[in-house]
């Protein structure tokens, strides 16, 4: 995906200056531009081109207290979140809604998720039941059928159970099982020895037992029930994969029979989990992380029972907070927000339910949004994008010095065969059979839970639609998805803050849009996974061995150059983990430049507000990354999450460029400059 970043300032008229350098654009600043506007010219670009074009915004625009980060994302979520706030408020406000209609259905979910008196005053009830089942435990195989419950209704604990396509034949979706069971983001966080790591630990021991005593446990057992859960994490932990590793799509492909696994892993009774949940009929699934279930058999065997209990009724628990009466929720966001990404307060509620709403009723929201505020002349707009950049695609891979031309032909054959989706879907997920009470928040979102697991696993027995989106027109992301060999643009993806779509020139477009969406999202079919898969979305080698071999040595100049970036104290970039999206945003940077170097607005060569159209092309693809991100977030996100920080988004790719050289006059001895042996080219 381009953003998991996840999620307005008014734009002010004004006109700088630009400083008299030889490296900088220089020209009559005569127009009101918010690319100028937001512009640091004290930076020099061939030291920080990030901070040089987006530096003035940076400093005029601290991160609010209740995100962790704040820059394009929010601007834009934060129109999307004052539509969908109408929506919702109109539609829960409209006592003439028609029964069963998707306006009756979500104003009941918001009525529901914003009547926090009557959540507060139902406290810990919700859960009582399930709470006293848990207690009632007396064996493994109790344990197990608990899980099993839970893997429908409350955040899948142990393990991680979902159908996907498979792998190897993408007109099948099969059972994937995968490691999981953990409550810190990544299992690094159980065993790194930095001071910040060491830090979080403690801090969530600490929220361990806070948890446990908002659910009743006295203080002294509270602390010994939080250290069985974090022993019993961290064993999890242990056997499971690190975050490079688990990009080898052969290595995660384990496919076996279900009575082999339970042969296996005997414990665990697969078959029985599969039959509490209504998968009698599956009998194959694709194990992720052998090795972690085996570990998950043991512990079941060693782990004493009581402790098994505290562990689920943690689970439990904390996949409510947000559903939950005010200590618990406030306990989490202490915790996972304050302590983990150094956030100082909580978001509204209004946007935190919007979220759940977008959640599990993003289809019927995106009706109502695309109806309001998307236009068939926008959607024919980026549509044509596409084409051109397809088209430019293919010019560069039957330009390819280091590739066969037997590898060549299948390269463009896969390209030829990418499907693209662009702003909305041509039809909608029916929610019927939701019906939801405004008083019973928390069993309005189990009710979300057990229709979305429902509407995931009967996948499982149905011919693989290849017309569904996994992303609604209101979401700002989009993904490629290797199985289906497609690339997904929802409509708020192309959105510019106070800037209408029609006013964007085209150098601004095709940074924006071409280059940082649609090149990236292409250029993920053909990284280091995507390149794995052929045209017909399987797991299958189409390379001849030396080219493979090319590939993977650009790869890796790729990936030291990545690692090789130091982000915060001493933490550098995983360069193999965020080896995919770098060379998409490389491959998106390069493909959007040639695809732009044909429209009028470059031939015609003409400088607006002193920028030339190459300038405004870079500048522009930086605005896509627009923002910065508290300490703490940012070492969260280089643990986590396998897409580099926005700086080095820009920064890095940049640098490999000749034409950014040229544009900014960017000379050896600059911190931006780097030597010809060491650019990167690939697509």
């Amino acid at each position: 995906m381009k953003r998991i970043l996840l999620p307005i300032v008014a734009l002010t008229a004004i006109s700088l200056q630009f400083l008299a350098c030889s490296n900088r654009p220089t020209g009559d600043t005569t127009q009101d531009d918010f690319l100028v506007q937001w512009m640091d010219t004290s930076v020099d670009p061939g030291d920080d081109f990030f901070r040089y074009a987006t530096g003035n915004w940076m400093k005029n625009n601290p991160i609010p207290d209740a995100e962790r980060r704040w820059g394009i994302a929010n601007l834009v979520r934060d129109e999307i979140y004052t539509k969908l706030l109408t929506i919702s408020e109109e539609a829960a406000a409209d006592k003439a809604a028609t029964a069963g209609s998707n306006r009756e259905r979500i104003g009941a979910f918001w009525a529901s998720g914003m009547d926090s008196a009557v959540i507060e005053a139902r406290g810990l009830d919700p859960l009582k039941e399930e709470l006293a089942a848990i207690e009632a435990a007396k064996t493994a195989a109790d344990i197990m059928k608990l899980v099993a419950r839970y893997q429908i209704i409350s955040g899948s604990p142990m393990f991680q159970l979902a159908p996907y396509q498979d792998e190897m034949n993408s007109e099948k979706v099969t059972l994937h099982l995968y490691q999981g069971g953990i409550g810190l983001p990544d299992r690094d966080y159980y065993f790194n020895n930095d001071e910040r790591t060491v830090k979080i630990r403690r801090e969530y021991l600490e929220h361990l037992s806070r948890m446990f005593m908002l659910m009743g446990v006295d203080p002294m057992q509270s602390n010994i029930q939080a250290a069985a859960v974090m022993k019993l994490e961290t064993s999890l932990a242990e056997s499971s994969r690190k975050l490079e590793d688990l990009r080898d799509p052969y290595a995660n492909y384990n496919k076996e029979s279900v009575a082999l696994f339970t042969s296996k892993y005997p414990l665990i009774n697969l078959r029985g989990l599969l039959n509490e949940i209504g998968l009698e009929k599956v009998d194959t699934v694709i194990v992720g992380q052998p090795e972690f279930f085996a570990r998950l058999n043991k512990s079941l065997k060693s782990v004493s029972i009581q402790d098994w209990k505290s562990y689920l009724s943690w689970n439990l628990v904390s996949s409510f907070t947000d559903q939950l009466s005010t200590k618990f929720d406030q306990e989490n966001f202490r915790f996972y927000g304050m302590a983990m990404t150094g956030v100082q307060s909580q978001r509204p509620r209004w946007k935190r339910i919007l979220d759940e709403e977008e959640s599990f009723l993003g289809d019927a929201l995106g009706q109502l949004y695309v109806e309001k505020f998307v236009s068939p002349t926008m959607k024919k707009r980026y549509q044509i994008l596409v084409d051109n950049m397809m088209s430019t695609y293919k010019d560069h891979i039957q330009q390819l010095e280091w590739m066969s031309p037997e590898t060549k032909v299948k390269a463009l054959d896969k390209l030829s065969k990418v499907t693209s989706k662009v702003c909305y879907p041509d039809k909608w997920k029916d929610y019927s059979s939701l019906n939801f009470d405004r008083s019973k928040y928390l069993e309005n979102v189990i009710q979300c839970r057990q229709w979305q697991f429902k509407y995931y696993t009967d996948k499982l027995f149905k011919p693989v639609d290849r017309t569904e989106w996994d992303m609604t027109p209101q979401t700002y992301n989009a993904y490629y998805n290797p199985s289906n060999n497609e690339i997904v643009l929802p409509a708020a993806q192309f959105l510019i803050p106070n800037l209408p779509d029609s006013l964007a020139d085209d150098a601004i477009i095709y940074g924006y849009a071409a280059a940082s969406t649609i090149g990236h999202e292409i250029t993920h079919g053909f990284d280091d996974q995507g390149r794995q898969f052929d045209a017909a979305g399987n797991l299958a080698n189409w390379w001849l061995p030396q080219d493979s071999i090319n590939f993977s040595k650009r790869a890796q100049l790729l990936i030291d150059q990545f690692s090789s970036y130091v982000v915060l104290d001493s933490i550098h970039i995983n360069g193999e983990a965020s080896i995919g999206e770098n060379i998409a945003d490389l491959g998106g940077v390069v493909i959007g430049l040639d695809a732009f170097k044909k429209t009028e607005q470059f031939k015609k060569g003409e400088k607006i507000d002193g920028l030339t159209p190459v300038q405004r092309y870079f500048i522009g693809y930086t605005l896509g990354w627009l923002g910065h991100t508290r300490d703490a977030a940012l070492a969260m996100q280089v643990m986590t999450d396998v897409h580099a920080p926005n700086f080095l988004r820009v920064n890095g790719p940049f640098s490999n460029l000749p034409e950014f050289y040229e544009a900014f006059g960017i000379q050896e001895g600059q911190r931006m400059w780097r030597p010809d042996s060491m650019r990167v080219i690939i697509w």
